[in-house]
């Protein structure tokens, strides 16, 4: 198997070798010169990303940087007479990838939701997320499939085509997101953008998984056990990650810890708790991604605003280092892997058929469900067409789709999971290098920079005064899904008059908190925050 290698970064020993004194003193020296490589790319990436920030040349975005790096450093140690043991110093197993990688970027994630803009616009981005998610996956599943049928590309069994629909669906637009915050992006297209990228890759882990376990069970292939099976999956892995959120809210606001001399375990604590909220989901054969990316959310909303300032301050800034240098590792890692790995390039027509048909996936998901929710919105309400575009172009593909390609390479036999891994490691760098590269360009094609006026809140219409309740032209289901869109401005007002004074000692101070949500991690870490 491709990915049986793997020590963290220590070498395991070379079969054959004598054990002794030299022989260990040797594996010592290679693992620290593997580390010293790692860090050095590290510190190189985030230099070379700091340095295209200040002259503002957004073709090279930090991401597209790092993995740049390491297919260039990876190039090299291929072509030299080292590869086996420079493959060694990169080698680490994928439960390392798992749990100590992609938690931090996730729970960081849900952590920096602004409130504010994410609920205001929590009906959208709810249906662009589970919804539009879902959409792309079988969209996907089924054009790769039907290829397969009339031999276009190379045929997968029908369940392992949705396996691969639901992986490639997972969205990580962080290099879209890092422009749209130095443009200064309209507040509610930068809230759409971000708040589905991070339900998204919730509901892709959920579909993958259940795809795969449809695959290994013997029950057929039920749409409708598909769909049981992954509201159980997604809706117990949110419930957990929420509970142990409140739960750690209610420790924090009356075990008194923010005295001065209790401010260490006070953060100490804090940092716990999204591990807590991981392997519990885990234990419960649940999601542990979705349930820390909820527990996230609610932890910022509740749970931060418990804390004493040090402790906030702390806070952030950690969780904002580990999501940092867990994203650069990663890029940096799929660039030196990409490099290094013998892909499965048998099979060219399936990776450029793959590349079209997420993209017509992506437009069915952001146009159907846009044309949906515009039908719920008043005129001087609705999402435009521009901002259609804009969160079209930007379905980049990264780190989740990499770490479920991975997954692959084991749950699919007869090689299925190579050519699985290698087409959506080549939708990663072309999304990543070119959609990146140009997200400037398009914006301002698009002109949607610093353009806040275009697109109302949802929760700004007055509607008890809209005339367009009594209008006889309105069909029963646009009246229901108005209604529906009015519940989510109930919830706002649930949360603001019962959840917030529950679950937080600060509740007398909600209508500043509210206003300054939006920045208040910005504000702790330093970040520019896209202009309203």
């Amino acid at each position: 198997m491709r990915m049986e290698a793997g020590a963290y970064y220590a070498a395991a020993p070379h079969q054959g070798a004598m054990p002794g004194f030299g022989g260990a003193v040797d594996e010592q020296q290679a693992a620290g010169v593997g580390i010293l490589l790692q860090i050095s790319m590290l510190v190189l990436s985030f230099v070379l990303g700091h340095l295209l920030r200040r002259r503002k040349f957004y073709y090279l975005p930090e991401a597209s940087a790092s993995l740049l790096i390491g297919m260039i450093v990876g190039g090299f140690a291929n072509i030299s007479n080292t590869q086996k043991s420079t493959r060694r110093w990169f080698n680490f197993r994928e439960d390392f990838f798992l749990l100590f990688l992609l938690p931090p970027i996730i729970f960081q994630s849900g952590f920096n939701l602004a409130p504010k803009p994410f609920f205001s616009n929590f009906g959208a981005i709810i249906t662009f997320a589970i919804l539009g998610t879902f959409i792309a996956s079988i969209v996907t599943g089924l054009l790769v499939y039907l290829a397969g049928l009339i031999f276009i590309i190379y045929r997968l069994p029908l369940v392992e085509c949705m396996m691969f629909g639901a992986l490639v669906s997972a969205t990580d637009p962080v290099t879209v997101l890092s422009i749209f915050q130095e443009l200064g992006t309209d507040v509610n297209l930068y809230a759409l953008v971000f708040g589905e990228s991070v339900l998204n890759d919730a509901v892709a882990i959920s579909l993958y998984r259940t795809m795969a376990s449809m695959r290994t069970s013997s029950s057929g292939q039920n749409i409708f056990l598909v769909i049981l099976r992954f509201l159980e999956n997604f809706v117990g892995s949110m419930s957990s990650g929420v509970g142990v959120g409140l739960i750690s809210a209610l420790l924090f606001k009356y075990a008194e810890l923010g005295v001065e001399n209790l401010h260490n375990l006070e953060s100490c604590l804090f940092v716990l708790f999204p591990y807590f909220s991981y392997m519990l989901a885990e234990g419960l054969g649940l999601s542990g991604i979705v349930s820390i990316l909820f527990t996230g959310i609610v932890m910022k909303r509740y749970t931060f605003y418990n804390l004493s300032e040090d402790s906030q301050r702390f806070t952030a800034r950690f969780f904002h280092l580990l999501s940092s240098l867990a994203e650069a590792f990663i890029f940096i890692y799929m660039g030196f892997d990409i490099a290094m790995e013998r892909q499965s390039w048998s099979h060219i027509g399936f990776i450029f058929f793959s590349i079209v048909f997420i993209l017509v996936a992506r437009a069915a998901n952001v146009f159907s469900c846009a044309y949906i929710l515009n039908l719920a919105r008043p005129p001087n309400s609705q999402i435009p067409r521009e901002y259609q575009l804009a969160l079209w172009y930007s379905g980049l593909r990264g780190a989740m789709a990499f770490a479920l390609a991975l997954q692959s390479v084991h749950d699919l036999p007869d090689g299925h999971g190579e050519t699985i891994f290698t087409a959506t490691t080549s939708i990663v760098v072309l999304t990543v290098l070119l959609i990146g590269g140009s997200t400037g360009t398009m914006l301002e094609a698009l002109q949607v920079v610093g353009d806040s006026n275009r697109y109302r809140h949802p929760y700004e219409e007055n509607f008890e005064g809209s005339s367009e309740e009594g209008t006889p032209s309105k069909s029963k289901f646009q009246l229901k899904l108005r209604d529906l869109r009015r519940s989510t401005s109930s919830f706002a007002l649930l949360d603001r008059n019962y959840l917030t004074p529950i679950f937080t000692s600060q509740h007398e101070d909600d209508d500043d908190d509210d206003d300054n949500d939006d920045d208040s991690s910005g504000e702790v870490l330093g970040i520019p925050r896209p202009s309203a």
